[in-house]
């Protein structure tokens, strides 16, 4: 089991590359991880999970399935979150305070985790925040509960590049329970910058006080491939193209309540392509391209994207011809009007650029979907004409011409069958429910011309960095 000192330690990252180094050893893994809060989600068969586990899954060489993240949490506002168990929506649970809801989805983790490590060799599990959030122990359902429950040998990671490692590593394991200190097995330094040989005496001190070792010393490494589970990339701090080189900047606006970011990742690898997440007007400048990515609230951060003002600058390039795509919510944000008859995400005007109409239905929409760009597929996305793409839907909105502007003649031209997607007549406004696109190889040929390293590839440079940087057999040990 992965546990961390805090969010965003690196458990995530490490505990795909340990199922795809333990897969490497010719074992059957699978990974874990009993609640995920997360807007990043894939489809998989009966329902949906935390994306995280999704890739957790394709490293241990196993086919993604809802036991692998059995309680699924998507934030619609600060104060609440969808709650998917076992890959659906459950409105009882949704609706039950936070505190007492614990109870009711322990037997579901419970079994599903049985039933994980009864099937495989290896179960790799990845913990939430921290073991040491002393006020969520007693409703704990995510760290030492399925700790102690599978008897886990753990590793706790901790981000050196923030500072003050030593001291998360002690007070974490300080704070934990007497018994359950017994469980952890080493402790793992990631984003280790410089010289390794300095951190002396301070891992052997640590030992001497706690009598966990220190069995990896991870450098930081920006460049794997690997989508951050709920991070945006930021072009400055990964080495960014130099902004005089000949490349085409891809502007993705990052709203409050952004969902599936991680599936432009690959946009972050394309050689002659800049990557930039946009929250003000004034970063649209020079894009070429302008993507309005999912949404797990879709009316709230079209009212969020209207108070930047970025409502004008993406009018205003749309305008003048610059190109313009819509994912999933930002599909819906591009049409007329949001009509929510059920409460479910809010009514509101749409920014006018296709004529289109959503109505939020009570029923969602989780499927894995192939389909064909239209051969007649126009203007700036004519490269698309005759594509064949897979990818996946996540939706309660329902997307369809507007009445009133199709009797008079307006219309969108369908791209994608089956109302998947639409386009302006003019060719360079292009909206879709199809999440994937930019991980699908065709697509990023059709488009940009290049190709990015395989996520099999990924995996592989994954295992082989921590083959390198664990300390010989501390891997094998923990499952001996």
């Amino acid at each position: 089991m992965v546990l961390g000192t805090t969010s965003g330690a690196g458990k995530s990252w490490l505990a795909t590359a340990l199922c795809r180094w333990y897969a490497r050893q010719g074992l059957k893994v699978a990974p874990f991880k009993a609640q995920n809060m997360s807007n990043n989600a894939r489809v998989v068969e009966g329902g949906e999970i935390g994306s995280a586990q999704y890739f957790q899954a394709l490293a241990a060489r196993a086919v993604p399935e809802v036991r692998m993240n059995p309680v699924l949490l998507k934030p619609e506002r600060d104060t609440h979150s969808q709650l998917v168990l076992l890959g659906q929506v459950h409105e009882e649970l949704t609706a039950m305070p936070w505190r007492g809801r614990s109870e009711h989805m322990w037997p579901y983790i419970a079994s599903s985790l049985d039933a994980l490590r009864a099937e495989n060799d290896v179960v790799v599990i990845e913990g939430a925040g921290s073991p040491a959030e002393i006020n969520l122990m007693a409703s704990d359902i995510v760290n030492l509960r399925v700790a102690r429950h599978a008897d886990a040998r753990c590793l706790l990671v901790t981000d050196i590049d923030r500072g003050g490692a030593f001291a998360h590593l002690y007070g974490t394991w300080a704070l934990m329970p007497e018994a359950d200190r017994a469980l952890l097995r080493g402790f793992v330094l990631n984003r280790f910058r410089g010289d390794a040989s300095l951190l002396a005496p301070a891992p052997q001190d640590l030992q001497r006080l706690t009598g966990v070792p220190t069995v990896a010393t991870l450098p930081m490494w920006r460049g794997h491939g690997l989508p951050e589970e709920d991070g945006l990339y930021d072009e400055a701090a990964h080495g960014a193209v130099p902004h005089d080189a000949d490349v085409r900047t891809v502007a993705v606006i990052a709203y409050p309540r952004i969902s599936n970011l991680d599936e432009f990742q690959p946009l972050a690898q394309l050689p002659g392509i800049r990557l930039r997440w946009v929250r003000h007007p004034a970063q649209l400048e020079g894009a070429h391209t302008i993507i309005l990515p999912g949404s797990k609230a879709t009316s709230a951060d079209l009212d969020w994207l209207r108070a930047q003002g970025l409502d004008r600058a993406v009018a205003a390039h749309a305008g003048a011809g610059g190109a313009v795509l819509g994912i999933c919510g930002g599909l819906q944000m591009l049409g007329e009007a949001l009509i929510d008859p059920h409460g479910i995400d809010g009514n509101a005007p749409g920014l006018g650029l296709l004529p289109l109409v959503t109505v939020f239905e009570q029923g969602k929409t989780v499927r894995r979907r192939s389909a064909t760009f239209a051969a007649d597929t126009p203007g700036a996305w004519s490269a698309l004409r005759g594509v064949a793409v897979q990818g996946y839907e996540i939706h309660h909105g329902q997307t369809a011409q507007h009445p009133a502007m199709a009797a008079a003649g307006q219309l969108a031209q369908p791209v994608l069958q089956d109302g998947l997607g639409w386009s302006n007549a003019a060719g360079n406004v292009l909206g879709c429910y199809l999440h994937g696109l930019f991980e699908d190889p065709q697509v990023l040929r059709a488009l940009y011309g290049a190709d990015v390293p395989t996520l099999d590839g990924v995996f592989d440079g994954l295992a082989d960095y921590i083959d390198r940087h664990f300390d010989a057999g501390a891997l094998p040990g923990l499952i001996a």
